[in-house]
């Protein structure tokens, strides 16, 4: 990351690693934190006067990842519970005028996660929200675009075209390069970096945070724009938003 100029955010999916995230985002002047509870991740209860002390360093920029996955569990086994734990995290915010990370995975076929976190945003207009490795569609991206949220994609819009439309629809005002290391990583690396197991399986290639210039620069394809120019307005807007100083 140094050597190529990257800055990532480190992120928390329980409470153990959201303060895991903290001492990472210490360690260098180009990271920071976000800290919170996956709604899948872990079993564990929400404390929140335990994420608040966390929100109290100046590394965290953001509460989250947190939101909805109905991908694996049917929603109606798994909504009420993740809606608490949810609620409790836009409280969290809010105390710290921080913005959230959402993870928002639908069952599939369906854009059901993404629509049952903008519904609870709905009710708290101040919050602002990125959608972390979004995959919704156009008609997810323009509700969460109305209601002034942002929107991150990753590896795989370097080898599928099913994304190409709502990055195409977006103003680049809402738009956010990740990687979500160490998954999904982009090609050209995804290809190269494929190792074959003792049992003749492939092991997917392992995601690096630096791998995200491969992500702006296919922004910048999809969207007929210059590469230079992209990653210069995708830096602005995670200063932005998350209110980073570099």
């Amino acid at each position: 990351m140094e050597e190529k100029g990257v800055a990532t955010i480190c992120v928390g999916t329980d409470l153990a690693s959201s303060r895991r995230a903290v001492e990472i985002a210490e360690m260098s002047p180009n990271i920071w934190a976000t800290i919170g509870q996956h709604p899948t991740d872990t079993d564990e209860e929400f404390d929140i006067a335990a994420y608040e002390a966390l929100a109290s360093n100046p590394k965290v920029v953001a509460v989250g990842e947190c939101g909805f996955d109905f991908f694996r569990t049917p929603k109606e086994e798994v909504f009420e519970k993740q809606k608490e734990i949810f609620l409790k995290q836009i409280e969290l915010a809010q105390k710290c005028n921080m913005p959230l990370m959402i993870h928002a995975r639908p069952s599939k076929n369906t854009m059901d996660s993404y629509e049952e976190v903008l519904n609870v945003l709905s009710t708290f207009p101040e919050v602002r929200a990125n959608f972390h490795f979004f995959v919704g569609d156009t008609t997810i991206a323009k509700r969460a675009l109305d209601a002034g949220h942002t929107m991150s994609f990753d590896g795989p819009i370097t080898f599928t075209r099913e994304y190409d439309d709502v990055i195409k629809m977006l103003p680049i005002a809402a738009i956010m390069a990740e990687t979500d290391s160490p998954f999904a990583a982009p090609e050209p690396y995804r290809t190269d970096l494929k190792q074959i197991r003792a049992d003749g399986k492939m092991t997917p290639a392992r995601a690096e945070p630096w791998m995200v210039e491969e992500v702006y620069k296919s922004i910048a394809s999809i969207r007929g724009e210059d590469e230079e120019i992209v990653r210069k307005a995708l830096v602005e807007n995670a200063k932005q938003f998350f209110k980073i100083l570099l």
